[in-house]
């Protein structure tokens, strides 16, 4: 018994001891400070690298649009520029995501991203309405494309930049579990794709169809609002606290999986930023003593870290099994 303690204190001592002197029921691993840093510096990375892209697109489409005439290309522009205007509030929250936790904000600033987030939702929001303006407008007063062969580059060269923004957006957000990453990412790709629209507005101006580029504009606008509604939909379950079942399932099957777990109670997943936190429940033998239930939870939270990649910290409670009369001291409060 003595040297299965001894190799169970050998394979978690530094960081067992360090976590336990820092805060020991919370059970906060080191790497809960570097991770979120490292998925800071990348997120921050593929922003400005994403920003610079979409800016050299916008302004080049912008050049073509004074001179064109093309709402439809003027709608695609400026849906350009909103988008690469969104790594502005992205690049804040990943900055303000760095705090260390204080007393006030006990689990720092992670979900700052949230916000940025829902500013993004408005953005996309406030350029759907903007090339619906300028598109009724057009259809009211119509007016006649020029240049029609750069009217077409125009919305190649914005599918070109786009879509290689989105790539790297979609991947890096997904690498560092950042849902409004992904969401300007999947943002990104729908321009591209009404970026391809514009070739229709030209196609249609050739032959000489005057309604071709506002109508195409409208459909530019009905694109726009299926990835504000796709985004929405990914932003505000992550402001909600939603997390993929998946995630839920993996956690509750290594926590089982541990020595000495009779069963797992109550489990949470949430959300801070760009890093899970789980809280849990464990039934253990009635039997054990203190130390031997606390290196049970340790070995649980252990498990979690190597299931869980993008875990930021766990809240492990191990109970005994059966005790119903420590639990009845709370019951009349649940």
């Amino acid at each position: 018994m003595w040297l299965k303690r001894e190799k169970s204190g050998h394979h978690h001592h530094r960081w067992s001891r360090l976590r336990h002197a820092v805060t020991p029921h919370s059970h906060d691993a080191a790497e809960s400070v570097d991770r979120p840093l490292e998925a800071s510096r990348k997120g921050m990375r593929a922003l400005w690298i994403s920003f610079g892209v979409l800016a050299v697109t916008a302004a080049g489409q912008s050049v073509l649009v004074a001179f064109t005439g093309s709402v439809a290309l003027l709608g695609d522009t400026l849906h350009n520029f909103a988008d690469a205007l969104t790594a502005v509030p992205l690049a804040i929250a990943f900055l303000l995501a760095r705090r260390a936790a204080t007393r006030r904000f006990t689990y720092g600033l992670g979900r700052v991203e949230d916000l940025a987030g829902l500013i993004i939702l408005a953005v996309i929001a406030a350029s759907a309405a903007m090339a619906a303006w300028e598109s009724v407008a057009r259809l009211v007063s119509p007016q006649c494309v020029d240049h029609i062969g750069w009217v077409a580059a125009a919305g190649l060269l914005g599918f070109a930049g786009n879509e290689l923004v989105a790539r790297y957006r979609i991947r890096v957000g997904r690498e560092i579990g950042s849902a409004a990453l992904v969401a300007d990412g999947m943002h990104a790709r729908a321009d591209g794709f009404t970026s391809l629209a514009v070739l229709g507005s030209a196609a249609g101006a050739a032959l000489g169809w005057w309604w071709a580029d506002p109508v195409v504009g409208l459909l530019i606008t009905a694109a726009i609002a299926a990835v504000l509604w796709s985004s929405a939909k990914e932003v505000l379950a992550r402001v909600l606290d939603a997390v993929d079942p998946e995630l839920v399932g993996r956690a509750e099957r290594a926590l089982a999986a541990a020595p000495g777990v009779r069963a797992v109670g109550d489990l949470r997943l949430r959300w801070v930023g760009h890093c899970l936190r789980v809280e849990a429940e464990l039934e253990v033998d009635a039997q054990l003593s203190l130390a031997e239930a606390h290196r049970i939870a340790h070995e649980a939270e252990h498990r979690l870290w190597h299931e869980l990649p993008r875990l930021g910290g766990a809240l492990i409670h191990a109970h005994p099994s059966g005790a119903q009369e420590a639990h009845e001291l709370l019951a009349h409060h649940l």
